[in-house]
C-alpha cells in the first residue's frame, strides 16, 4: 500500500520540502522545492508553504518529517541551538507544522535522519545494529541499535566526531586531534596543510592548488587518484585515524554494519587499506569479524530521503 509523506530538510543555507511515496520498503521523491534559509524560521517556512499545501492536494499525506542540524529536542519537537541556524533558537517546529498544515510531525537531527534513511532504504537494509557516519563537512553519526534509533538522554548520542584520537592534529568539533579533525572534508584539507608545512619543500600538489590557503579535499583526492605521493600520504593518514575511531565503535557497540557517507563514498579505495590495517590492530577480532564497513548508497537526494524517512516513522530510544 502506498503512503505519502512530506519531508523538511533544514540546513544553514537552504530549506527544502519534498513529497515522498513509500511502498514495499522503497521510497521515491515525487516533488521537491527549496528556498534560502533565513534568520526567521517562520519566514523561511512560509516560503515553502504553498508547495506543502499543493502536496496535500496531490496526495493523502500521512505525516511530516524534519531533518535539521542539532542541538535539538526531538521529544518536544524543538530546534534548540544549531550553530548554523541563527535566529532559529528555541523554535517549536513540530508545533508550527501542526498548526500551519494540520500534519503530525517528527523531528530528528540530520545525522540521525540519514542513519534511518540508510537503514531503511540504503546500505543498512537487513540489519538490526548499524552505525552511520557522515564523513562530510563534519563527522556526524547516527546509531541504530536493536532495530531502533538510539538518541540518548538528550539527543546527543553518537557524537563520534568529538572523540579525541590524538594529542595533536587538525581541529574538528572544536578539539585538536578529534575524530572529525582527521575524518571530514574540512579536516582532511587541514591535515594536508599541517603535513605540508612540516616538510622542507612544499609538495607539488599543494602548489598546484595555489598554496596552503587553497587546499580542498576534493583536489587532494583527485591528486591521490592520479598517483601523487603526498596526497596519497594524507589520505593514508586519514584512513589510519578512521580505522582507529572505528575500532572504538566496533568494540563498544558491536554493530553488524557501519555505513559511511561523504568522502568515504568517493575515496574509499584510498582510505580502506590503512583503515583496515588499524582495525585489525585495534579492534576485538570477534566483533570485527561480524561487522561490515560499507559506503553509503543514498547520495544525490539523501537530505530529502532522510526527512521523509523520519516522517515514515521509526522507534527511538
Amino acid at each position: 500500500m502506498k503512503k505519502y509523506y512530506v519531508g523538511f530538510d533544514i540546513g544553514g543555507t537552504k530549506c527544502a520540502v519534498s513529497l515522498g511515496e513509500c511502498e514495499d520498503g522503497n521510497i521515491r521523491v515525487l516533488a521537491r522545492e527549496e528556498t534560502p534559509t533565513l534568520r526567521s524560521p517562520q519566514e523561511t517556512l512560509q516560503k515553502v508553504s504553498a508547495a506543502v499545501k499543493r502536496y496535500q492536494q496531490q496526495a493523502p499525506i500521512v505525516s511530516a518529517g524534519i531533518s535539521c542540524g542539532g542541538p535539538l529536542d526531538s521529544r518536544k519537537g524543538i530546534i534548540v541551538r544549531p550553530p548554523n541556524l541563527f535566529g532559529w533558537e528555541g523554535f517549536p517546529i513540530v508545533e508550527y507544522i501542526k498548526e500551519q498544515f494540520g500534519l503530525s510531525a517528527k523531528l530528528q537531527n540530520d545525522a540521525n535522519a540519514c542513519a534511518v534513511a540508510e537503514w531503511r532504504f540504503g546500505a543498512g537494509r537487513g540489519v538490526n545494529n548499524m552505525v552511520f557516519l557522515t564523513f562530510g563537512t563534519g563527522l556526524g553519526s547516527g546509531l541504530i541499535l536493536d532495530g531502533r534509533l538510539y538518541v540518548g538522554a538528550n539527543d546527543n548520542a553518537g557524537e563520534a566526531g568529538h572523540i579525541r584520537l590524538a594529542k595533536r592534529g587538525p581541529i574538528g568539533y572544536g578539539k585538536y586531534g578529534s575524530f572529525e579533525g582527521f575524518c571530514s572534508g574540512g579536516g582532511i584539507s587541514r591535515l594536508a596543510v599541517e603535513m605540508a608545512q612540516r616538510r622542507r619543500k612544499m609538495p607539488a600538489c599543494i602548489e598546484n592548488m595555489g598554496g596552503v590557503d587553497h587546499v580542498t579535499t576534493k583536489a587532494l583526492c583527485q591528486a591521490a587518484k592520479n598517483g601523487d605521493p603526498f596526497a596519497k600520504a594524507v589520505l593514508e593518514k586519514s584512513g589510519e585515524m578512521l580505522g582507529k575511531g572505528l575500532s572504538m565503535i566496533v568494540d563498544m557497540l558491536n554493530p553488524e554494519r557501519i555505513v559511511i557517507g561523504g568522502v568515504f563514498m568517493r575515496a574509499s579505495a584510498l582510505l580502506i587499506p590503512s583503515m583496515r590495517k588499524q582495525l585489525e590492530k585495534e579492534a576485538l577480532q570477534e566483533s570485527l569479524s561480524v561487522c561490515e564497513i560499507v559506503p553509503a548508497q543514498l547520495s544525490e537526494n539523501v537530505g530529502d530521503i532522510a526527512a521523509l524517512a523520519i516522517a515514515e516513522g521509526v522507534d527511538a530510544h
